[in-house]
């Protein structure tokens, strides 16, 4: 058992998700793709620079989705693990400056966090950065995993204003532990590297003394890539489902802080979350 202290939002979070499958396994219908190693998944479709489009999956549907696909994608495989845990602890101002932004669509944001690799005992720092043409531009370096995740160090300090000033954005005078989301993820990639799909489920938001899940029979897919619609997404698309709008970390503040304004993420968040609920005993899936 695992027990989260509401004042120690860095500390890495899993309530029990159940999912629909092993945690240590990709969901059903990417079993049969051939496992690639992180170094050929960098190789093929790092896309560090890219545009990023989200869709919202019911389970059941992902074997049809993927049926076939293991002639041009194959899944990221790590000591026999398909599927990995991630905690990220996402840091904003104190009036909450960054979800603001993005909830106003600006077309210059960002957003930072520190990010755990749980399995593979790895942690990264991370400022995402939108342009005015909507690029992503992700911008990290590793941590050593006793670093702080709840605040700045001068290392990621001078990191994160580096990091901001190439698209001339003001570096905020202080940020502070926003929320913590923490979920299971697998890494699809094409062959051809027009692709990279992550598929994560058994997400929890956490903010302060409560939580809020996404639903097991739901897993969320994220297609990265460089160019228009890819492949997977002409399956999406042939089994009815389009983009949506969310976002793990507004997700979770709309959710868990009374007063705050999502309307661009409502709609998905009704499709896919549970109702919040306050803190008690977690458990660790590992």
């Amino acid at each position: 058992m695992n027990h989260r202290a509401a004042e120690d939002p860095a500390r890495p979070l899993i309530v029990d998700p159940s999912p629909a499958h092993s945690p240590d396994q990709a969901p059903p219908g990417l079993d049969r793709l051939r496992p690639m190693s992180l170094a050929e998944v960098n190789e093929r479709a790092a896309l560090v620079t890219r545009t990023c489009r989200k869709y919202l999956v019911p389970i059941e549907l992902m074997p049809v989705l993927f049926a076939g696909a293991e002639r041009d994608l194959g899944v990221l495989e790590i000591d026999g693990r398909t599927s990995f845990l991630y905690s990220s602890t996402y840091l904003d101002t104190p009036d909450l400056r960054t979800f603001h932004d993005h909830r106003q669509g600006r077309r210059l944001r960002y957003k930072v966090r520190t990010r755990t690799y749980v399995d593979t005992g790895t942690k990264m720092f991370e400022v995402k950065s939108k342009g005015a043409r909507g690029v992503t531009d992700k911008a990290r370096f590793e941590l050593p995993m006793e670093a702080p995740s709840d605040r700045l160090t001068w290392r990621t300090r001078e990191f994160l204003d580096r990091s901001l000033a190439r698209y001339r954005m003001e570096s905020p005078d202080r940020l502070t532990p926003a929320a913590v989301t923490d979920y299971h993820r697998t890494t699809v990639v094409s062959f051809s590297g027009e692709e990279r799909v992550t598929v994560d489920s058994g997400l929890v938001g956490h903010r302060g003394d409560r939580s809020v899940r996404m639903r097991p029979d739901v897993v969320l897919l994220e297609i990265k890539t460089r160019g228009g619609l890819t492949t997977t997404e002409r399956r999406l698309h042939e089994s009815g489902l389009r983009e949506v709008r969310f976002s793990k970390y507004a997700a979770t503040l709309v959710a868990l802080e009374t007063g705050l304004r999502g309307n661009r993420w409502i709609r998905a968040m009704g499709r896919c979350l549970d109702h919040p609920e306050p803190a008690h005993t977690l458990k660790m899936d590992a």
